[in-house]
């Protein structure tokens, strides 16, 4: 097969697989989560949040009866550097920033490595109508780890594994 060919084949498999990935449509191929969250593919619908006062909290969070040291350090420095916008104990604040405690934030369909890449390089917004998230300074790969450590636990409390 010459070089054309073996281009003209790549750019047909990477189209196709995209295809199949969005089924068209962006989604994802997901459908919805049948839960009311309004979760398709990589994308939801946000909850309305119009009877919620701004900067109200958007999800009720229940913590762990206990929460490893490393956990209970990220809660710590997450209360510091990101509740302003996601709340105290990643519960949202409408307006704001999106709760951490929800399903779209599942471990997998965010891994980890999204809690250490959005406080470095920022997030376009795509989930929640919160607007852009920029880069958050002066937070460590230590410092990120155990907020993302935090977070799961938390997370798990509240039946989202």
């Amino acid at each position: 097969m010459n070089k054309t060919a073996l281009a003209i084949v790549a750019v047909l498999a990477i189209a196709g697989g995209y295809a199949l990935w969005t089924d068209g449509a962006g989604t994802g191929g997901a459908k919805t989560d049948g839960a009311g969250t309004g979760v398709t593919g990589h994308s939801m619908v946000p909850p309305d949040t119009s009877g919620i006062a701004t900067g109200g909290a958007l999800v009720d969070v229940v913590l762990p009866a206990s929460l490893s040291a490393p956990a209970r350090t990220g809660r710590q420095i997450f209360n510091l550097a990101c509740a302003s916008c996601h709340g105290t104990d990643a519960a949202g604040r409408n307006g704001k920033g999106p709760p951490l405690i929800h399903r779209i934030y599942e471990p997998g369909h965010h891994g980890d490595q999204a809690f250490m890449m959005a406080p470095r390089n920022g997030v376009r917004a795509h989930h929640w109508k919160f607007g852009n998230m920029p880069p958050i300074p002066g937070l460590s790969d230590g410092d990120l780890k155990q907020i993302a450590r935090f977070v799961r636990e938390v997370q798990a409390a509240n039946g989202i594994n």
